[in-house]
């Protein structure tokens, strides 16, 4: 296999050639893959951890962004061929979880290996989906108020002009994606799926989770969460013990 450090698509922060299952962990708009940085410590050592840094952020600054969901997925799938040599799981929020979704879908169409698990993670499914409001058309003060909103960006960082800059630019981008983004119908994914919600998050309630398990003719099941939408970060502990658990779980079962 190729050496992981030449692929600017996914980082490891903790290379574990001898790991039975391989996670690639996919971040929200406006994140990057500095958002998994500490997971490796809390997983188990059978497990190796991948995140993907998309184009625009991070060591990839000043690469131009990609504004819509289907063409990235297939590039994802394209860079991630060197690294599915073992069994492997996506894990997706937001954003992400789509982008894990559409990802899983072009490797099927590649006929190239498919996830054992798809851990989707606070967002509707792409059937059901509602028309997204429009926010990368936002002016600055506009945009930065929703994002105050949605409470998952430090307020060090909103309240510095100078990190906003650089941040916006990918902030817009990763909205466009959302906002563009449009479900055509394929045959339901065979992978089984673990679909996880915050309680708080009254903008993709438990129903609208729910509809995930047309997604896919394996087993799914819904998780809830103490938190919003970001209780990735606010409930953090209680998250990760929770999904943990349901990585020993996938283990035990393979």
């Amino acid at each position: 296999m190729s050496d992981k450090s030449s692929n600017k698509w996914f980082l490891f922060p903790r290379p574990n050639p001898a790991a039975a299952l391989r996670l690639f962990c996919f971040h929200y708009a406006g994140g990057s893959a500095q958002v998994f940085h500490d997971w490796p410590r809390h997983l188990p050592p059978s497990v190796e951890m991948g995140a993907i840094q998309l184009p625009g952020r991070g060591h990839r600054l000043r690469e131009p962004h990609i504004r819509r969901l289907v063409p990235l997925s297939r590039i994802v799938a394209q860079e991630l061929a060197p690294y599915l040599d073992k069994p492997f799981v996506f894990f997706g929020h937001s954003l992400g979880a789509l982008l894990c979704f559409e990802t899983a879908r072009s490797l099927r169409r590649e006929n190239r290996c498919q996830p054992a698990h798809l851990f989707i993670s606070a967002t509707e499914a792409p059937h059901g989906r509602m028309r997204e409001e429009s926010f990368s058309g936002l002016s600055k003060s506009e945009l930065v108020k929703k994002l105050r909103e949605f409470n998952g960006t430090p307020v060090e960082v909103l309240q510095n002009d100078e990190l906003l800059d650089l941040m916006l630019p990918t902030v817009r981008a990763d909205f466009e994606i959302c906002e563009t983004y449009e479900y055509h119908p394929e045959s339901p994914l065979e992978c089984p799926m673990t679909i996880y919600g915050g309680l708080e998050d009254h903008g993709v309630e438990a129903g609208r989770l729910a509809a995930w398990s047309e997604m896919t003719v394996g087993a799914s099941e819904i998780r809830m969460i103490p938190g919003d939408h970001f209780y990735l970060n606010s409930s953090r502990s209680i998250f990760l013990q929770t999904f943990v658990g349901d990585l020993l779980r996938l283990r035990l079962q393979n």
